[in-house]
């Protein structure tokens, strides 16, 4: 999609539908992030961002982003280039999908590489839900990279480390 050379309303609304999509990734309610943000954020106004109702000015962009936890530029529509990623897809493996918050909870240079890699992963997809990440096959060959171990030996590696989501 391309930004319009105006602030037409058209513009206000594909950044009202960012704002929804990155608050629903987060498990988030208009209430709830009133609530959370100690009323810094009101719902009603929220809500009116979001609708496309009400513009938002750069600095509050910025601070909403940080209350997500969000890169600024991911609260913005994104501009279509005519290239799309295209997705490595495996049909004879099961994807592999990261806890996030158990590798939170490991230290070490590699846990924080793979965190910080996993997060590039995140900006790159605009997947913010924070909890879990499904990797491909070109990232199973970096993590083995930064676990040191062989690519066929990932699974059994992040498993050993409790790093494997299993959906309850």
């Amino acid at each position: 999609m391309a930004i319009p050379d105006d602030d037409g309303p058209a513009y206000s609304q594909q950044v009202g539908e960012r704002l929804r999509v990155i608050r629903k990734q987060k498990r988030l309610s208009l209430q709830e992030v009133e609530t959370q943000s100690a009323q810094e954020f009101r719902a009603s106004v929220l809500g009116a961002y979001e609708r496309g109702e009400r513009s938002l000015s750069a600095p509050r962009l910025d601070r909403l982003a940080q209350f997500y936890n969000v890169p600024t530029e991911q609260l913005l529509p994104r501009v279509e280039t005519g290239v799309e990623a295209t997705a490595i897809t495996s049909t004879d493996r099961e994807k592999l999908s990261i806890d996030l918050s158990q590798l939170l909870q490991l230290s070490g240079l590699p846990f924080e590489m793979l965190a910080r890699y996993l997060r590039f992963i995140q900006v790159q997809r605009q997947d913010f839900n924070g909890r879990v990440i499904t990797v491909r096959g070109d990232d199973e060959r970096a993590i083995a990279a930064m676990l040191d171990v062989p690519v066929d030996q990932v699974r059994d590696r992040l498993a050993a480390l409790d790093l494997l989501f299993r959906p309850a």
